[in-house]
């Protein structure tokens, strides 16, 4: 299906390490089977991106090319098998499959040079996206609180239901408070789980971590955060830690502190050259350590149940959103993150001045 040539704004990856390119694209011709172009409202930012830029996976094959998984937008136009979405839904855009098709990435043009893209991508003004990276929600929905069901919510909630299986009344650390560990920390704490210790290196997440649920909080970078989780824990064993780092070091600590039925869930991802060393004797036993694909959700599923969950209050959002930017200013939102001088989660307006 063709569609009108179009110039729009885009951060672009053009070198690992090195800050995003902010300019401007043209779309492709033609939209193929599956594929469906959005006008992107908002755009969350999340720590996956920081790795992308950081090449924390290893050596990056499809440079220049552009990023960003959760988001929120309006519907231009489907392609050819697209049956899930229409033009003028409103959507979230998501990482994880969803229903639909799975469509062929797009390429876009920039000047003359080729730019490369996932299945979802939302850190521009418009994007082509796969059907399947997409969820309808309501059109009275908030277009900047949707953006988080991308994954911040969706991910942080499914760690809690399908990956740690938290039970009511279990221990639980976080090791990481931000935009996805508070909504971990949000998760344990309506599952009833106590005591929930999120850990941090930045005062103002732990402040947010308490808002979100958190019993009690531990500044790693000024506290023996071993320590002060035994005094908590009074030396026994914690039934589940999560980790958000991706530090070797901390999933050591998280998976010696946890009981011999306790379960550690990974969600940070270590660089490619780290490794992490554990006894494994007691996985033999019952103790169990996995890896998280955000939180195993089903966004077609789950998002529709989260977004109940907010409309009925008992999902609270509005802590969440710490900081909004526009899409010229996206490199000092990322140094932010580093550096955590930004707390929560930080919002793109693609609209914001």
């Amino acid at each position: 299906m063709k569609i009108p040539q179009k110039k729009f704004k885009a951060a672009i990856l053009v070198e690992l390490k090195k800050p995003l390119i902010i300019d401007e694209i043209c779309l492709p011709e033609n939209l193929e089977p599956g594929q469906v172009l959005v006008k992107i409202h908002f755009s969350g930012i999340c720590g996956s991106q920081l790795g992308e830029i950081d090449g924390v996976k290893g050596f990056d094959n499809y440079l220049p090319h552009l990023l960003g998984h959760e988001g929120s937008g309006t519907v231009i136009e489907v392609g050819p098998g697209v049956r899930h979405v229409k033009p003028n839904d409103h959507v979230v855009m998501h990482w994880r499959k969803g229903q639909g098709i799975e469509a062929v990435p797009p390429t876009y043009m920039w000047g003359d040079k080729k730019v490369n893209a996932g299945c979802i991508t939302t850190f521009s003004e418009y994007s082509i996206v796969s059907e399947n990276r997409l969820t309808v929600i309501p059109k009275n929905y908030d277009k900047e609180l949707a953006a988080l069901f991308g994954c911040a919510v969706t991910t942080g909630f499914g760690v809690i239901i399908n990956n740690a299986k938290l039970k009511i009344g279990e221990s639980i650390i976080i090791y990481g408070a931000g935009g996805v560990g508070l909504n971990i920390i949000q998760a344990a704490a309506m599952t009833s789980a106590h005591p929930i210790i999120a850990v941090d290196l930045h005062p103002g997440r732990l402040e947010i971590a308490q808002k979100a649920g958190a019993t009690h909080v531990i500044n790693a970078s000024t506290d023996d955060s071993k320590s002060e989780i035994e005094q908590i824990l009074k030396n026994a064993p914690v039934d589940v830690f999560i980790d958000n780092t991706g530090v070797p070091k901390i999933i050591e600590l998280g998976y010696s502190l946890t009981s011999a039925g306790g379960r550690v869930v990974l969600v940070g991802v270590p660089p490619v050259e780290c490794n992490t060393s554990i006894y494994t004797l007691p996985l033999h036993f019952g103790k169990s350590i996995s890896g998280s694909h955000g939180g195993e959700t089903i966004p077609h599923v789950d998002i529709p149940r989260y977004l109940s969950l907010h409309k009925s209050g008992k999902l609270r959002l509005d802590h969440l959103i710490t900081h909004r930017i526009s899409l010229d200013r996206i490199n000092a939102g990322i140094n932010g993150m580093r550096n955590g001088s930004i707390h929560g989660r930080i919002v793109i307006g693609m609209d914001a001045k």
